[in-house]
C-alpha cells in the first residue's frame, strides 16, 4: 500500500503540452507554513494548474488516475479534490528541492488529503539529482522517472525530492481529499 507506480499514464507529447503551457504563466515562489517562506525546507517554482486556460483534460485525467489506483490499492474514503494541481519546477541554478515531509498537517485542506499524485513531466535526463523518495516505513523508495509515470501514495507518507544537482525537473502534484484520518 506505500507506492502505486503508473508507467506512461500521459504520454510524451502530453506531458510536453503541460510543460509548455506552464511557459508563459506567472509563477509564485513555494510557500510553506502559512506565508513563510523557507527554502531549507523547499525551494520550487509553482503553477496551478487551474489558472490556465484549456488544462482541463489533465483534472480529468488525474481524478481517473487516482480513482483506479485508490480502487485496486488504497481504498481510502475519497469525497474530492478540494485543491488545484500544481506544477512544481526545481531549478539546480537556484537550489532546487524540497525536504523530508508529508502533505497532511494544519493547513485548510492538508488535514483531509488522503492521496497524494505526482506526475513526472521532465525526461529522466533532463537534470541529476532531484529524485522523489517517499519512506513510507524504513525503507526509502524512489519513485519511476521515466516521463509520464504517475506516483500514487498516503498523504501521510514522508517523501523528499532530493537536491537538484543539473538542469530543470517539472513534476505535477495533486491530492485528493475525505474525511480527516482518524
Amino acid at each position: 500500500m506505500s507506492l502505486h507506480s503508473m508507467p506512461k499514464a500521459f504520454s510524451v507529447v502530453e506531458c510536453e503540452r503541460i510543460i509548455a503551457s506552464i511557459a508563459s504563466a506567472p509563477k509564485d515562489e513555494a510557500l510553506l507554513v502559512g506565508k513563510n517562506r523557507d527554502h531549507n525546507q523547499r525551494r520550487s517554482e509553482l503553477v496551478w494548474i487551474d489558472k490556465i486556460d484549456g488544462m482541463g483534460w489533465v483534472m480529468d485525467r488525474l481524478i481517473d488516475l487516482v480513482r483506479t489506483s485508490n480502487r485496486d490499492r488504497f481504498d481510502f474514503d475519497l469525497r474530492d479534490f478540494a485543491e488545484s494541481p500544481q506544477v512544481s519546477t526545481y531549478n539546480a541554478a537556484s537550489g532546487g528541492h524540497f525536504a523530508w515531509h508529508s502533505d497532511i498537517g494544519d493547513g485548510r485542506f492538508a488535514r483531509q488529503r488522503k492521496l497524494t499524485l505526482v506526475l513526472q513531466l521532465s525526461t529522466s535526463k533532463s537534470y541529476e539529482g532531484g529524485d522523489l523518495q517517499i519512506m513510507p516505513s524504513a525503507n526509502v523508495l524512489t519513485a519511476n522517472r521515466d516521463q509520464g509515470c504517475v506516483s500514487i501514495f498516503p498523504s501521510f507518507s514522508l517523501h523528499q525530492v532530493t537536491p537538484i544537482t543539473h538542469g530543470i525537473r517539472h513534476s505535477l502534484t495533486v491530492w485528493s481529499h475525505g474525511p480527516s484520518f482518524r
